[in-house]
């Protein structure tokens, strides 16, 4: 069956002497692998170029629901970007939100709000002028929300802990490891309240931006037993520090 869809880059392989083997959150099926044959080929267009972390695509594929693997007839750019590609930070943060993706979205039905906040989060990042260093905190924080595990951010005492195995603000410290401190907690909670035009306003040292990353991080371990080593970390401290 020929389909037509928008997707999300998340990750692709090489396969072959010229094809690529690129895995896509698209709008209409949600994740979805495709084959697509002589994209690093001379007469591709460059098609392979349209491949990268977080690129928006637009495609023609045929699909067989007995099949893990499809094929892309056609693909082309959705939007291009104006900063992602050439900012290394940004690039670097798109490298690492895309892994996340990768490790988390698994469901390959249609799932339109989790796709349409996705894509409007990249457009106005890849415009933002101020604040963006702290955009993988913003888009990390929101995604809990479409994936179903958004952290109640309600404060009920004058001090309070990020319980992550309650997922929410508690009053007292927890006895056990899966908390954030309190300055960190603090962070979060302005970050539920803030718009993502509202970023530039979040101000934080590279300790505290490097803290709740793991903080995050350790909250989707819990949601997800498989999400393993996000390896494309270690290169985001390293252009952050």
């Amino acid at each position: 069956m020929q389909v037509t869809s928008e997707g999300i880059v998340l990750h692709f392989i090489r396969y072959g002497e010229s094809s690529v083997i690129a895995t896509l959150f698209t709008r209409d099926f949600g994740r979805q692998t495709y084959m697509v044959n002589a994209a690093r080929s001379r007469k591709s267009k460059n098609k392979a170029s349209l491949l990268q972390p977080l690129f928006l695509v637009d495609l023609v594929a045929y699909q067989k629901k007995s099949s893990d693997i499809h094929r892309i007839k056609e693909i082309r750019s959705n939007h291009t970007y104006q900063n992602i590609p050439f900012d290394i930070t940004k690039s670097t943060q798109a490298i690492f939100l895309a892994e996340v993706l990768y490790k988390t979205i698994h469901e390959q039905e249609s799932y339109t709000e989790l796709y349409d906040f996705i894509k409007n989060a990249l457009l106005y990042f890849d415009l933002m002028e101020e604040g963006w260093a702290n955009f993988h905190l913003y888009f990390l924080f929101h995604l809990t929300e479409y994936m179903g595990f958004m952290p109640d951010t309600t404060k009920t005492g004058f001090e309070g802990w990020f319980d992550m195995r309650k997922g929410a603000i508690v009053p007292f410290e927890p006895p056990h490891p899966m908390f954030a401190n309190k300055e960190a907690t603090e962070y979060i909670i302005q970050l539920a309240g803030l718009k993502i035009n509202e970023l530039a306003k979040l101000k934080m040292s590279r300790s505290m931006r490097e803290y709740l990353l793991s903080v995050f991080l350790d909250y989707f371990q819990l949601h997800f037993d498989d999400l393993g080593e996000i390896k494309s970390l270690k290169v985001l401290q390293e252009i952050f520090s």
